[in-house]
């Protein structure tokens, strides 16, 4: 195999003297001889795309918005949130299930406005309401046997209240122990709940949403088959855990709650660099959803005061071009030294995100099959720059583009 790839190399070596189809936009006026140059490294660097062979089908990018503990968002940061074009474009609102019906419909406005956009809304429940609970209390506890029918009916009508969800989990992070509101499962006791109420809670059943998403937990779930009839999606967060592949769960999985650090301004530009290679981390373990926490706060993707920060030009490097229906497709996970990417396609367009965790510019060519592209607007974020855009033309299947340093970069097929 190695001897082939020389001799490949050695053939375009000659041929890029004569004639090149490769394309290298520059960002500037950045382009030096060396630069021009085809070498033996950019070749066997070459990064694949394969648009026939299909993986996982995105749900989208989210954001929580837990009205009860944090207010709503207003009007203007709802379009900064979801709007595809002049916002962030997330496509997913994870909200609050209150335990008090009487606050269902303060979920409603922003769910609504997500929807608009082309997004939907999920739900987690944090708690049972009291009277529900082995004891008596929203903090711990378990739902009580003889209250399922209940608890399904108080989860039933939220979806109704607030006009429909994607999908509604009865339990958040139900192995965690912790002093607020929560409850404490062990997961055959999730399990028991959706195998006898599933059908009833109003919305697709996305579950068991354990804090690390743990494994041994969720197979343990999995194990009942009638909860597994009843479950739509698997979920989970990733506090203190590296995205990983489940294996054939056969079920779509969804990573519904991380943020990287709360200790730092969502301004900060390494720990943004830091959200970019944990998305790209999760797609490329075949999950179908990604999940920030609080879209409104100093370290998340808006500011307090309602600003897009750091952390949300990166989300919105994968949020407004890959959008709820793409599929990801085949691509060179680390073609190169510091360089991640992955794709995406719906219909005849073709996405790509690459990361470029170099403090240099980067070069990385591609090759790509099973669609056609004539050419890419390229949208790109940096320390100094956010969502910066410019296109160029592609002949043949085969391009190249120098990334520029500490960079996520997408491209978007025309």
């Amino acid at each position: 195999m190695k001897k082939n790839l020389f001799k490949v190399a050695i053939a375009m070596l000659l041929l890029a003297g004569c004639a090149k189809n490769q394309t290298q936009p520059e960002f500037s006026s950045e382009i030096s001889a060396d630069k021009q140059k085809i070498t033996n490294a950019d070749l066997l660097a070459t990064a694949t795309i394969d648009a026939g062979t299909v993986q996982q089908t995105i749900k989208g990018f989210g954001g929580a918005n837990i009205v009860a503990w944090t207010g709503d968002l207003t009007s203007t940061q709802r379009n900064t949130a979801f709007s595809p074009t002049s916002g962030i474009g997330l496509s997913i609102v994870r909200v609050r299930v209150p335990n008090s019906s009487s606050e269902f419909a303060a979920e409603k406005a922003t769910i609504d406005a997500c929807k608009s956009f082309g997004g939907s809304a999920i739900a987690s429940a944090w708690s049972a309401p009291a009277s529900m609970k082995t004891n008596g209390s929203i903090v711990g506890g378990k739902i009580k046997t003889t209250s399922y029918a209940n608890y399904a009916a108080h989860l039933s009508a939220f979806n109704t209240a607030v006009g429909g969800l994607a999908a509604i989990s009865p339990t958040n992070e139900p192995d965690y122990k912790v002093n607020y509101e929560s409850m404490e499962l062990t997961a055959p006791e999730v399990a028991d709940f959706v195998a006898a109420q599933g059908s009833n809670c109003g919305a697709p059943i996305m579950a068991p949403e354990p804090f690390q998403m743990n494994q041994t937990y969720i197979n343990n779930y999995l194990s009942n088959a009638t909860a597994k009839s009843k479950t739509s999606f698997v979920c989970g967060h990733i506090y203190g855990k590296t995205p990983y592949n489940l294996g054939n769960i056969g079920k779509p999985v969804w990573m519904t709650e991380h943020y990287t650090n709360s200790n730092i301004s969502g301004e900060d530009w390494s720990n943004a660099m830091t959200a970019a290679k944990e998305i790209h981390d999760c797609m490329n373990s075949g999950w179908s959803a990604y999940v920030w926490w609080y879209i409104r706060r100093s370290y998340g993707p808006i500011s307090e005061s309602g600003n897009i920060q750091k952390i949300g030009y990166v989300i919105a490097q994968y949020a407004r071009y890959v959008r709820p229906g793409f599929n990801k497709i085949a691509c060179s996970e680390n073609p190169s030294t510091g360089v991640y990417a992955t794709a995406y396609k719906s219909g005849t367009k073709l996405v790509v995100v690459i990361i470029n965790q170099n403090a240099a510019t980067t070069y990385q060519s591609f090759n790509f099959s099973g669609i056609t592209v004539s050419g890419f607007n390229r949208y790109f974020t940096t320390s100094s720059a956010n969502l910066s855009t410019n296109s160029f033309a592609v002949t043949g299947s085969n391009f190249g583009i120098n990334l520029a340093p500490s960079s996520v970069t997408t491209l978007v097929s025309y």
